[in-house]
């Protein structure tokens, strides 16, 4: 099941992916369900509103009315899975090839940091390049949308608060990252978190650690790895960041990146320019495309 986040210039709210390029709003979806559904996705996973809304595909008369109600993505504006997430975590060097590519190995718990919310952008909009840097990155990483509320979860239990999974570029700016020498400032600017299109629900993804992931810069692949290649799979990633965190509906955790980010090539770095258009993959998952532009 696919779960996107739209808006046109007359509402904003939730919808039902039914096939290829095709979604039922909730609002409408509520009609043939008989039943009130949420506008965020914090508020899905209870009262049975998950469970309600799997109806449409199991019932071929549902479905039905559902089509007759659909609209498609073309025709509204799709937004970041999650509009107002309590926290976004990123995990820096959780991928061996990505360690590999700077001589390093990866860590035996996660390196994280967080990004604010206003760093989250569509999965089609633009990625404005600010003043301040000279080298801009991409990162393409495969993102867990935390269900439930979960603390000191161990691993075995960690799945059980997963909704789902989606696309998302965690965008940096090098020079000012490694001037730091620590990464929040640099992975912060405005719309420096494309993330999208929809999220796709856990059931779908039988297995997450075996997933194809493409980073292409106008249409050239630069990340061409496997989500197999995590140092430290979700399961795990969960569990340790629920150690004294608490994690909430509609967290986001970006699980990092494999190797072929833009710094780290051999003799030159192959940095972003104004006007490039970056596409991140996840098999099974989707694709998000964004442009980057000048700021202003």
């Amino acid at each position: 099941m696919k779960i996107l986040n739209y808006e046109t210039e007359e509402e904003r709210g939730l919808g039902l992916i039914l096939e290829k390029g095709l979604f039922i709003p909730f609002k409408e979806l509520q009609s043939v369900l008989n039943q009130t559904l949420p506008v965020e996705i914090p508020d899905l996973t209870v009262n049975g509103y998950m469970k309600a809304v799997c109806k449409v595909f199991s019932d071929s008369t549902l479905y039905s009315k559902c089509i007759k109600l659909s609209r498609k993505m073309e025709d509204v504006h799709v937004l970041p899975p999650v509009s107002n997430p309590s926290k976004m975590i990123f995990l820096g060097l959780n991928y061996y090839d990505h360690a590999e590519e700077q001589g390093l190995t990866p860590p035996d718990e996660p390196v994280i940091f967080f990004k604010p919310k206003t760093t989250l952008t569509g999965p089609f909009d633009d990625i404005i390049w600010p003043r301040i840097t000279k080298k801009l990155d991409y990162e393409g990483e495969l993102v867990v949308v935390i269900g439930e509320r979960g603390k000191y979860l161990d691993e075995d239990e960690a799945m059980n608060i997963v909704l789902g999974y989606t696309v998302c570029n965690d965008v940096s700016a090098r020079d000012i990252q490694f001037r730091d020498k620590q990464w929040t400032r640099g992975k912060s600017y405005d719309t420096f978190a494309p993330m999208g299109p929809w999220i796709v629900t856990k059931e779908e993804i039988k297995e997450p650690h075996n997933l194809k992931i493409i980073t292409k810069v106008n249409g050239e692949i630069r990340q061409n790895s496997n989500t197999s290649k995590m140092a430290l799979k979700i399961p795990k990633i969960i569990s340790l960041l629920s150690q004294g965190m608490t994690l909430e509906p509609g967290d986001l955790i970006a699980t990092g990146t494999p190797a072929g980010v833009g710094f780290a090539f051999k003799p030159e770095p192959r940095f972003l320019n104004r006007g490039d258009v970056v596409e991140v993959y996840i098999e099974n998952v989707g694709m998000i495309r964004n442009k980057v532009v000048k700021e202003g």
